[in-house]
């Protein structure tokens, strides 16, 4: 019998944890360095990679993610040197896809054509927003000009490109936002990242916002009408929304991020990382150290493992509709009562599907536009039916 995380597939989490700079932004674990000792972090992944291949071997391998922090400030030769290992570890599906986030201003032609040499398939370019002034306060420290240049390289060596922007942003208009959406549309070669800027705590703009310095953020009617905005464009433009920030044309999802939203199995390498593994029909949770230094300690000596905790039947169940819920060919209501060990609520069900925010269908469970624009309370109706 099939296990449950083949449902998803198996793909690889390697994070690159350092940046030029912290965008005032982000509350990724990502921090900023004046050195970095390249073979020391090469021999960190490759022996994280050699100890999770002996935890679950003999798998197909579908997709490989280099994320941070900014992956494109990793030697190329490095980023082969993992991919090399990999392909050892496991076997891996004919068509492996292997991302690489990179920044506009850490890239020129060469590095990318040494990436693309060494094995990377797809390229994940964080552009933000696409005028300078906005570049700015986002703490971006490329240009309009230099995305552009970076995102010609990349397209001259890759064929599947994708690049992220920011909405809702300081003083925007839903005019300008409509308007640069269609420049990147006209950029864009299959797929689109788009998410609405959130204010988090710990983080600079978090902190601005606490003391009242933070100003022209749009009201919340506002944010919705861009989201709206975006789907609409989006869909005509033949990229419609295959979760609830991510556009692409048919054929050119992400497939790691797939992984996730399916609710498959990943191993997670780097600091701070996560990971679902399942080892003897059982699902862990594995988080690694999040600070540098200690993952890197951690990985020579004790571990690098903060935690591994088993995941119950019901733990996963609501971590399946968290994510499947996201994507629009949503949940599968069978696996989900295998899981939970209960069938969902029918009730539950029949409301949301009454007002508009869900549609069942051949025993699918999907959020409807409307209701992936408000999922957060689509999936608060859910929840407290689980035991």
């Amino acid at each position: 019998m099939a296990e449950d995380w083949q449902a998803g597939g198996f793909g690889l989490y390697i994070h690159w944890p350092f940046c030029q700079a912290k965008c005032p932004y982000c509350d990724f674990n990502s921090h900023v360095a004046r050195e970095i000792d390249q073979t020391r972090w090469l021999n960190a992944y490759l022996t994280e990679i050699d100890r999770y291949a002996a935890i679950v071997p003999g798998r197909v391998l579908n997709t490989v993610f280099f994320g941070g922090g900014t992956p494109s400030l990793m030697n190329p030769d490095v980023v082969a040197a993992i991919l090399e290992r990999v392909k050892r570890s496991w076997p891996t599906a004919n068509d492996l896809e292997v991302t690489l986030e990179a920044n506009p201003g850490s890239v020129e032609a060469g590095r990318f054509k040494a990436y693309a040499e060494g094995g990377v398939s797809r390229i994940s370019m964080g552009m933000q927003a696409m005028n300078d002034r906005d570049l700015q306060r986002l703490g971006r420290l490329h240009t309009v000009a230099e995305a552009r240049q970076a995102f010609d390289i990349a397209r001259k060596n890759f064929e599947r490109v994708n690049f992220d922007l920011i909405y809702a942003r300081q003083d925007q208009t839903l005019a300008d936002w409509r308007e640069e959406l269609r420049r990147a549309l006209e950029m864009a070669v299959d797929h689109l990242s788009l998410y609405q800027l959130t204010i988090e705590e710990g983080t600079a703009f978090g902190d601005r916002y606490a003391a009242g310095k933070l100003k022209g953020l749009p009201t919340d009617d506002l944010a919705v009408d861009m989201y709206q905005a975006t789907q609409e464009i989006c869909g005509e433009a033949g990229m419609p929304a295959y979760e609830v920030s991510n556009h692409a044309r048919s054929g050119a999802e992400s497939r790691h991020n797939l992984i996730y939203w399916r609710y498959g199995d990943y191993v997670g390498i780097g600091p701070g990382a996560h990971g679902r593994i399942t080892v003897d029909g059982q699902r862990r949770a594995t988080e690694a150290f999040a600070n540098p230094e200690r993952w890197l300690t951690g990985v020579a000596g004790s571990g690098a493992e903060k935690r591994a905790v088993l995941l119950s039947g019901r733990d996963q169940a609501v971590e399946y509709l968290l994510m499947g819920l996201r994507i629009s060919e949503g949940v599968d209501l069978a696996r989900f009562e295998r899981l939970a060990g209960h069938p969902p609520n029918r009730d539950k069900i029949a409301h949301l599907v009454e007002i508009g925010m869900a549609e069942q269908e051949n025993g699918q469970l999907r959020a409807t536009r409307d209701g992936r624009a408000v999922l957060n309370a689509v999936i608060r109706e859910l929840l407290p039916d689980l035991p």
